[in-house]
């Protein structure tokens, strides 16, 4: 008999779950506990407990988190999961320590359909949608593996996909997360990038708990956007800067907007200028994101003194703007460079 999966499950559910074996709510909600926040793999591990309870949910419930296909580990301390969460179809996700915190990024689609230029995922065909449990198995896979608390977790949800075109089952998994008796991770400390899907940023706008809203920009004119991210062609800066003008920001909260620069396309001292006038009016800061090159994009990172002054033109014109340092270069783990698949790289090991 085929056993349900808990892990990507709402209380509501598992109360359900509760009430078929003839159990009250509140072991719903050791269960709830157990699974999120404790990091439980295993109902043996459930001492709260009855026996006999734990061999009924053994019967017919699992606790399966998405399978760990290898790891990778640089040399500055940011690990690559790979995951198969189906046969051939394949996510990964980045652990990037830092002093005060630790960042996940994750993925909420096997590929992507966008095809941003600068961008390896966007190379790979999108196969289809990650589930509520893919999704939030990724942060218990990588919270349990580093032994990372809630109150140090960042999550970003910037891998592989575009969140607001897997909308339901993203934030299925966002309330899963923050949900005080579940993960317990601060909505704060919750970020979501989208590359313009304004309909979902007007949805995402609608909710009564949010994460942080970030939009990856990388362009000040549409013609240019138009050639790096195809999206702009359906909705163009205008519609997207529209929406982030609509949206709610609680107080001290503003939107990120990414830049990648791309040597010789949108990186020049104009470029910057056309970008501070492009976002004034709006709560944000820009992160800027040198181009992580890979060979299958064919496209090169600016230099660094490139870089410097794009950030020193967006700063005399009262512009926050900080660069994003590349993080696990070494086993492409950076941003732009997750491709979903095994790479056999030094420092690889199986997944567990």
């Amino acid at each position: 008999m085929k056993t349900r999966n808990v892990v990507g499950m709402d209380l509501g559910e598992m109360e359900a779950v509760a009430a078929g074996l003839g159990e009250p709510r509140y072991r719903a909600r050791q269960i709830y506990a157990g699974v999120y926040r404790r990091l439980r793999r295993s109902w043996d591990a459930f001492p709260d407990l009855p026996k006999t309870l734990r061999a009924r949910l053994a019967a017919e419930c699992s606790i399966a988190w998405p399978p760990l296909a290898e790891t990778a580990a640089s040399r500055d301390g940011t690990r690559r999961y790979l995951f198969e969460v189906s046969p051939g179809a394949c996510v990964e996700s980045v652990f990037i320590p830092e002093e005060k915190r630790d960042t996940l990024c994750i993925s909420t689609q096997v590929g992507c359909a966008l095809g941003c230029l600068f961008c390896v995922t966007g190379r790979r065909p999108l196969l289809r949608n990650l589930t509520p449990g893919e999704i939030a198995g990724q942060v218990l896979t990588l919270a349990a593996d580093r032994g990372t608390a809630s109150r140090r977790l960042n999550i970003v949800i910037m891998g592989m996909g575009e969140p607001l075109l897997n909308y339901d089952n993203v934030m299925a998994a966002v309330r899963l997360m923050t949900d005080p008796e579940g993960m317990a991770v601060s909505p704060r400390r919750v970020t979501l990038s989208t590359a313009g899907v304004v309909p979902g940023i007007e949805r995402l706008a609608r909710e009564p708990v949010r994460p942080n809203l970030a939009v990856s920009l990388n362009a000040a004119t549409d013609e240019v956007r138009d050639w790096l991210m195809p999206i702009n062609r359906t909705w163009n800066i205008a519609a997207l800067l529209d929406a982030c003008r609509r949206f709610p920001l609680a107080e001290r909260r503003r939107i990120t907007f990414e830049y990648v620069l791309v040597g010789g396309v949108n990186d020049s001292p104009a470029d910057a200028r056309a970008l501070a006038r492009l976002l004034r009016g709006l709560r944000h800061k820009v992160n800027l994101i040198p181009l992580n090159p890979d060979p299958s994009i064919g496209l090169a990172p600016p230099a660094g003194e490139r870089v410097l002054e794009f950030q020193q033109v967006l700063s005399a014109a009262r512009v926050t703007a900080s660069v994003r340092r590349a993080r696990g270069e070494d086993i492409a783990a950076a941003c732009g460079m997750l491709a979903g698949k095994a790479r056999g790289q030094a420092g690889v090991t199986p997944g567990r």
